[in-house]
């Protein structure tokens, strides 16, 4: 594990750029939980967000000017900003000395992301991806039952997120902003569980397009991948769809596993379901707060000065797989 040589922090002090829902109402309320975070300021263009988010939530600074922000008295950052700001924010961040932890996908451009790693990397600070679905119980469980053997071969993994999203005012629907639409918002994350529970990617082919929604960015992504190790992945990801089981399964030779229940949905137990050959079906029920165990993850290495779990490398590959599908899509 990569550790880096510099005093221990007792405390992290966190600065927040970006005063978005998700930073307000998942966030901000998630990093409460933890004894040794607390949250210092709030960064955003409006300084008028800024300044209510911070009253409401117990922040002492507020600002627009993002250099301002990040000389106040904090030690690391979450750049939950709209995509096409990370890349500035985050190189930034890492020469005023923060570590950061970063939204997903981590830039607009898999170069930006490469600059985002080295630069990092060069003024020794930590970039963490926030790539939660990884940290669910459930998903843990299922890479150690692969990792063992307890499937056999791995043959395939399926991954489907699909939801109801129309066109509109969101960043998400202006390309420059986001750099895409349904593949860059949910299927990153797509890609990143594959790569977690199958291992790298060695290539990608799939569909990027519009079926129902018309806008300038696609609606929806199907994609087959093919693991260096052993076996294929699949997903499909959609802002199109009002109902859809959204789940994992994965196959091996001698056995399979189901997790239902955990994506794209709140308050409900995610279900993992595991069937081997010759035993009986085994279910099990668990609600597990993903961002809460990301954040420990997160809290630890930085305290420690030990590399997270996911890492700047982690986005930098997952922006390369998707440019590639991108690429042949456009041809």
């Amino acid at each position: 594990m990569l550790k880096i040589k510099k005093p221990r922090i007792k405390k992290l002090k966190w600065g927040i750029a970006g005063c978005g829902y998700y930073a307000e109402h998942t966030f901000i309320p998630t990093l409460s939980l933890l004894r040794r975070s607390s949250l210092v300021s709030l960064y955003s263009h409006n300084l008028d967000r800024a300044k209510q988010l911070a009253k409401s939530s117990g922040a002492t600074g507020y600002f627009n000017d993002y250099d301002e922000f990040l000389k106040s008295d904090i030690n690391c950052v979450y750049v939950s900003s709209v995509n096409s700001d990370h890349y500035e924010q985050v190189i930034k961040a890492a020469e005023a000395e923060k570590h950061i932890l970063c939204e997903k996908p981590l830039a607009i451009t898999a170069k930006q992301a490469e600059e985002m790693v080295k630069v990092c990397k060069k003024k020794d600070v930590f970039l963490a991806v926030n790539y939660i679905h990884r940290f669910h119980p459930h998903v843990v469980k299922s890479k150690e039952l692969i990792q063992k053997g307890t499937l056999g071969k791995l043959v395939s993994i399926n991954l489907s997120f699909n939801m109801d999203f129309a066109p509109g005012s969101n960043f998400r629907f202006n390309k420059k902003l986001s750099g895409g639409g349904a593949f860059r918002d949910l299927g990153t994350h797509m890609i990143d569980l594959l790569r977690f529970l199958g291992g790298e990617i060695e290539e990608i082919n799939g569909y990027i397009n519009n079926i129902i929604y018309k806008s300038e960015v696609d609606d929806f992504t199907a994609a087959l991948v093919k693991f260096k190790g052993s076996g294929y992945g699949y997903l499909n990801v959609s802002y199109n769809n009002k109902k859809a089981f959204n789940r994992i399964e994965i196959l091996g030779h001698k056995g399979a596993i189901s997790i239902e229940n955990f994506i794209g949905v709140k308050h409900q137990s995610a279900k993992l379901s595991i069937l081997l050959d010759g035993e009986a079906k085994l279910s099990f029920r668990k609600r597990g707060n993903k961002l809460n165990y990301l954040l420990r993850s997160v809290q630890k290495s930085f305290l420690n000065n030990e590399e997270p779990l996911i890492t700047g490398e982690d986005g930098l590959i997952n922006m390369k797989l998707m440019e590639e599908l991108e690429r042949k899509c456009r041809k």
